[in-house]
């Protein structure tokens, strides 16, 4: 597969993922054009891999990781453009609307590698080993992570909407 293709099929997947892991849809397409610069260069290796898409996926969350660095930034406001990508495109029932948006705002105040490790596991349904080997990080670190991003997000959440069959064991 040549780069071309590569980015004509899946340039879509990669800004809504880059979307999903920094919940800033402006960042997150500069952060995969930044990814698809570099991949360009490397290409040739990359493409022979069996799983480029990870490989590049990878750098899109290192490259997140390594711009929050670089800008410092601790919160990420959290508008009703950014969520523009995450909410459906018919209209919830405003009890739906109000509980998704409240998450969507939870999950935002995260910090940025439990974010990562949240968007991984959940959106991306990757296994914690998986998780481990992206990030470049130990699995009890991912697990640490995903851990306390869930303690976090039980404790924000009202009671009456967190019952234990909700929870996850």
């Amino acid at each position: 597969m040549t780069f071309e293709e590569f980015v004509s099929t899946r340039l879509g997947n990669l800004v809504r993922y880059a979307t999903v892991v920094t919940w800033d849809a402006h960042l997150a397409e500069d952060i995969t054009q930044n990814v698809l610069v570099r991949a360009q260069a490397r290409w040739s290796r990359i493409g022979r891999m069996d799983a480029p898409e990870l490989y590049v996926k990878r750098m899109v969350v290192n490259e997140f990781l390594s711009w929050r660095r670089r800008r410092a930034a601790q919160s990420i406001p959290v508008t009703a453009e950014t969520l523009d990508g995450f909410l459906p495109a018919t209209r919830d029932l405003a009890a739906d609307h109000d509980e998704r948006d409240a998450m969507l705002r939870l999950i935002a105040t995260l910090p940025p590698r439990q974010r990562a490790v949240i968007a991984l596991r959940f959106y991306e349904d990757l296994a914690v080993e998986q998780i481990a080997e992206m990030l470049g990080c130990r699995t009890v670190t991912v697990r640490t992570h995903l851990a306390r991003a869930l303690a976090t997000l039980q404790g924000a959440l009202p009671a009456t909407l967190v019952t234990a069959e909700e929870l996850p064991r």
